[in-house]
């Protein structure tokens, strides 16, 4: 009995790799004719199926060889090997799929031929889900969207199956996302279990699989509730782990779990690739973000203007200093944040950085927002692409805005330093005639008070003389004292006697600021310091009370015990300090008197002899009311 050939209508036509693919994955015995029936191709369940019967695919070809078929392929006589009980396929002129079935079995061909319309037209669906989901994956824009983008395609390509996605970092092997579709089990996130015939076909190497973290089994255990069976593929990419999808069955589910396996790994593969590219650009945009912030908040000046002079990094540190915002300066022509009599020595700076040269220390102005300058200390180096070209230049760089005023105030200090040994000649030549007149004025009031008959007008001149005299010798001596470098061993001192030097020493003070200096003291034991640095802390503190109060003011000077401490305070009447100046009179460089009439250090210094000595210098201040220095100093044991 022979057969008619049907000739079966595939709408759109499969492509060759579908229908190749198909052809090799088909479990019966199938071949491929051309429209002459000549054997081409035939499959590996047709070699099984040729050799169990002792016959071979040559004898086949001769018996097709023999049949004939008309021109347009629309119908054929064919004889087939009694004992062949597969389908043979050809493709026609015209592409379409003759399918030929085996004499006496036109129920089962009939079977097959439905099922293998079936199967083509399953494989396109398959390609065509995972050709929109290639496209989904490499338009999302993180890994959150990458999984979601996944999870649509895994549902659309097994529909009723639950299933889970775990992403995973490719070092650590720790757990990044997470989609499950189903209930899952208690615990079921960790390990990852990778199914040992899945990574086989990878370029998996599972020494590089971080232990504890992943485990590669046999059987993968089933993740969620009501599941008899599963399938599971690695992703991996390039030998890296990236995660798994696992998909389960419920009960009484009927699929093809050989060919959900070999799809759902086609799958993974993809998608290996695109979750690698989306960490790939999540670590760029990290490193990127950590640049940035590190260049950010670097506590440098830190300043890179591209190959046109534009100003592309403006960092808070250079914000801070010159009072731009960044928004202020990015954009900008880098000569627009220095003043024009520093345009010339910028350009040969940048000329040198485009020419690939570094400079180290270049020092130069910057222009602030209050329309003032400071000064900076740069060191430039070019900025390169990949290709060696330079495109930029990096200048990192310091304020030394203070270290020019403190060269200011040592070279101030070494003038003063000049004056005052000058001043310690001066007081020498001094001392040698006063030393005269003392001496004669009290041997002429002696003889005065002997003399009968003697003028007391002329006696009490004679004592004015010699007051005057010691009181000149006195603070010669005095001062001779203060300005000789202290010693660095301290002694005992009384410093009631301390303090009432320094007012002998701000006499002058006092008198041009016309103020009245007011004095408590108590008995105190004697404590051990240097007595010239406690002088000049007094002398400091009583200097500006008087420049703090209008004439009239009071200067009150007192000192106390409180337990082992002695307390000095120095107290005046005068407009107080401003609460937002409080906390910074002790800074250095810091007043808040006029231009030219302080240098900002005597605070600071006198802060840092009293610490020295082991004690504390506060303040305590009301506006229109005054203020008071407090000195607490440890006394000498015994």
């Amino acid at each position: 009995m022979k057969t008619e050939p049907r000739v079966v209508r595939i709408p759109g036509g499969p492509s060759a790799e579908s229908f190749e693919a198909f052809f090799e994955a088909l479990d019966v015995p199938a071949a491929v004719c051309d429209p002459g029936l000549r054997l081409l191709s035939v499959n590996e369940a047709f070699r099984r199926f040729c050799a169990d019967h002792h016959a071979t695919v040559e004898d086949v070809a001769r018996e097709l060889a023999g049949a004939s078929v008309p021109a347009d392929g629309a119908s054929c006589d064919v004889e087939l090997l009694s004992h062949l009980s597969g389908v043979v396929l050809t493709l026609s002129r015209r592409g379409d799929v003759v399918a030929v079935r085996a004499r006496n079995e036109p129920d089962l061909a009939r079977n097959r031929l439905v099922m293998a319309e079936r199967a083509l037209l399953e494989q396109a669906r398959t390609e065509s889900v995972l050709l929109d989901l290639g496209r989904s994956v490499a338009e999302a824009g993180g890994e959150e969207e990458l999984v979601a983008a996944v999870a649509r395609g895994v549902k659309e390509l097994f529909p009723g199956r639950s299933f889970c996605i775990r992403i995973t970092d490719a070092r650590t092997g720790g757990l990044t996302s997470l989609y499950a579709e189903g209930r899952l089990k208690e615990g079921s996130h960790e390990p990852l279990a990778l199914l040992q015939r899945a990574v086989d076909k990878t370029n998996l190497s599972r020494s590089s699989l971080p232990p504890g973290r992943v485990v590669v089994m046999a059987e993968v255990p089933l993740l969620f509730h009501g599941s008899t069976r599963g399938v599971s593929a690695p992703l991996v990419a390039s030998g890296q782990l990236f995660g798994a999808v696992n998909m389960e069955y419920p009960e009484g589910f009927d699929a093809d779990v050989q060919h959900d396996e070999r799809v759902l790994l086609q799958l993974a593969n993809q998608v290996a690739v695109a979750v690698k590219n989306a960490k790939l650009i999540d670590e760029l945009t990290f490193v990127r973000k950590y640049l940035e912030d590190l260049l950010e908040k670097a506590n440098a000046l830190i300043l890179v203007a591209s190959r046109d002079k534009q100003v592309v990094v403006f960092n808070q540190a250079l914000s801070a200093l010159t009072g731009f915002r960044k928004e202020d300066v990015l954009g900008k022509d880098l000569f627009w944040l220095v003043p024009e009599s520093e345009h010339l020595r910028l350009s040969q700076v940048i000329a040198a950085a485009m020419r690939g040269e570094s400079v180290n220390s270049f020092e130069t102005r910057l222009l602030s927002r209050d329309g003032g300058e400071v000064r900076v200390s740069f060191a430039t180096s070019s900025m390169l692409t990949q290709h060696g070209e330079v495109e930029g230049v990096i200048a990192i760089g310091q304020d030394i805005t203070v270290v020019k005023e403190l060269e200011k105030r040592i070279i101030h200090a070494e003038k003063l330093a000049s004056i005052g040994q000058l001043a310690a000649s001066v007081v020498h030549e001094i001392n040698n005639p006063m030393t005269a007149v003392a001496t004669y004025a009290d041997a002429l009031l002696q003889r005065s008070r002997l003399t009968p008959g003697a003028n007391p007008a002329d006696q009490e001149k004679l004592k004015k003389i010699l007051e005057s005299s010691h009181r000149i010798l006195r603070f010669t001596r005095d001062l001779v004292s203060y300005a000789r470098p202290a010693q660095d061993k301290p002694e005992r001192v009384q410093l009631n006697a301390v303090v009432d030097m320094a007012v002998g020493f701000c006499e002058h003070v006092v008198s041009q600021a016309r103020v009245s200096v007011h004095r408590e003291y108590s008995e105190l034991p004697p404590l051990s310091g240097v007595r010239a640095n406690l002088v000049q802390v007094f002398v400091n503190l009583i200097t500006n009370a008087c420049h703090a109060m209008q004439p009239g003011g009071s200067v009150f000077l007192s000192t106390g015990r409180d337990g082992q401490d002695a307390v000095v305070t120095v107290r005046d009447t005068g407009t107080g300090i401003d609460p937002k100046h409080l906390q910074r009179i002790f800074e250095p460089f810091f007043t808040t008197k006029p231009e030219g009439k302080g240098t900002g250090l005597g605070l600071s210094i006198c802060q840092g002899i009293v610490e020295n000595h082991g004690g504390r210098l506060t303040v305590e201040s009301s506006m229109g009311v005054g203020t008071t220095f407090i000195v607490r100093l440890p006394l000498a044991a015994g």
